[in-house]
């Protein structure tokens, strides 16, 4: 429940202490959309959500849960952003998660959540239209508890993720991107000898969670120092089972969600300030929360051009 919906909540955002040399452009990118990083320039960001829900849907029922109250997942993460070359941009990004309720008697959790790992290559360029293939990857950070949701800040899983994103900008500054992706996910490891899953009992300590998709859509504005946009966007697992009557959530549910939301940046030279809000619309098997984040960012240059 609450490792999906945060993850669409986490966005480049941050801050830098030195630059190198002077930037032709201070474009911040992420993993979702079609700007890019010049080539040996880079940008080190750090952002921070707030989350929360207070109802949430138990399959398709929409319920409040008095033993939780208002659910609240917060993240500081840290995200660099770095140019290869004009078309080819690496991501990395490492995610501190917390998570707490207003009432009952669960625990809260925090800790390092999962190290992730994007390539995003631009192979079409032309008249304004651009496609673009992009790669991730992640690994669980740390040792934290997959199947106590929903204070779990993760679900343990190695991902990989494919993605074809496609994106038309005007030369007004009006644009327009597409995405589609598959995210596979690995088994997970709990500390339990049985569980039960699709109606049946399993004695196993092997949990398979479903494998995911997602697909976005934005419509924006980017000229000079100002970037706006508005997005939605829906992912679910591909497969899995419901959440059973008063039962806990577990990592083996069916999640779906449909959220929509605004962006927006201000960057008038390195140093540059962002903010998203989202609110879920539709889901099932998960809270309908409410989301911002806030940050900072600052661009650099990591080597110098060569002189002629």
């Amino acid at each position: 429940m609450i490792s999906s919906l945060h993850k669409k909540g986490l966005r480049l955002l941050g801050i830098l202490l030195t630059v190198v040399g002077p930037l032709s452009s201070a474009y911040a990118q992420m993993p979702n959309d079609a700007i890019y990083m010049g080539k040996k320039t880079a940008c080190l960001a750090v952002s921070y959500t707030h989350s929360s829900w207070d109802q949430y849907w138990e399959n398709s029922l929409k319920r409040e849960n008095f033993n939780i109250g208002t659910h609240t997942t917060q993240s500081v993460m840290p995200m660099l952003a770095v140019g290869i070359t004009k078309n080819l941009n690496a991501i990395v990004a490492v995610p501190y998660v917390w998570t707490q309720a207003s009432a009952g008697n669960l625990r809260w959790q925090k800790g390092v959540q999962d190290a992730s790992l994007w390539l995003k290559y631009r192979f079409l360029n032309k008249s304004g239209f651009s496609l673009h293939a992009i790669g991730g990857a992640s690994l669980p950070a740390s040792n934290y508890i997959p199947d106590f949701l929903p204070m779990s800040i993760g679900i343990q899983c190695k991902t990989a993720t494919a993605r074809l994103l496609a994106s038309y900008r005007h030369k007004s500054g009006i644009y327009l991107t597409a995405s589609g992706s598959y995210i596979f996910r690995s088994k997970i490891t709990i500390d339990r000898d049985s569980y039960q899953a699709d109606g049946k009992l399993y004695n196993s300590n092997k949990v398979s969670v479903p494998n995911a998709y997602d697909a976005s859509a934005r419509l924006g504005y980017l000229k000079k120092a100002i970037q706006a946009e508005g997005f939605i966007e829906y992912g679910a697992c591909d497969g899995g089972d419901n959440i059973r009557r008063n039962d806990m959530p577990f990592p083996t549910n069916n999640m779906k969600a449909t959220l929509v939301g605004v962006y927006a940046k201000f960057q008038p030279k390195n140093i540059g300030v962002n903010a998203r809000a989202s609110y879920v619309i539709d889901g099932q098997n998960m809270g309908q929360s409410t989301a911002f984040t806030v940050g900072v960012l600052y661009q650099f240059r990591y080597a110098k051009e060569a002189k002629n």
